[in-house]
């Protein structure tokens, strides 16, 4: 990767980072992808850049729980609410929290208000599961005419080829694939 313009309309949108996923089996470590997650918020609010953490909850009586028949439906019933919680050493006081109901955290959510009313242009993506809420987030910002930015080792599947299908055939589409590492120098020059 190279040439980004990490400039002040940028932000940085970690998708659920939180315990109840957290705690999923996934193809790297989640603390490897946590402490990335945490790099790369520190990184963000020492430039005064927004940082946006997207979480997954649902109503406690499960009334908002997606409803729509397939083969492999998501929970039945609502989790407790100790799994929506998101790791106090990633979080900081001025951080925007955004609570989604389903994959995306476009749909039925503030985030696209929350971008727009901070002159956000470009976002950078991390988080759990890369196939799934980040791809579909992806796909959504890429149609709002968001620039993207993935930070590949900060991104877990809990299916190691999906992880690769997204990274090796969509993101390369639609936004910009690099590391951590990259990320944070871009940000830092």
């Amino acid at each position: 990767m190279t040439d980004l313009n990490l400039d002040a309309q940028t932000a940085l949108v970690l998708i659920d980072l939180q315990k109840g996923i957290l705690g999923l089996p996934t193809h790297r470590p989640a603390a490897d992808v946590l402490r990335r997650g945490i790099e790369l918020a520190e990184a963000f609010r020492a430039r005064n850049l927004p940082v946006v953490l997207v979480r997954v909850a649902w109503s406690a009586d499960g009334g908002d729980l997606p409803t729509t028949a397939v083969d492999r439906p998501g929970p039945a019933v609502a989790p407790p609410a100790a799994f929506s919680e998101i790791p106090q050493e990633l979080a900081a006081l001025g951080d925007v929290v955004v609570t989604k109901r389903h994959w995306g955290a476009f749909t039925g959510t503030e985030l696209d208000l929350q971008l727009r009313r901070r002159g956000i242009h470009r976002i950078v993506l991390g988080g759990i599961s890369t196939s799934v809420g980040v791809e579909s987030t992806a796909r959504t910002a890429w149609e709002h005419s968001y620039e993207l930015v993935f930070a590949e080792d900060a991104t877990a599947d809990t299916d190691a080829d999906s992880h690769a299908h997204s990274f090796g055939k969509i993101f390369p589409r639609i936004g910009r694939v690099g590391s951590t590492a990259e990320v944070v120098a871009a940000l830092k020059a």
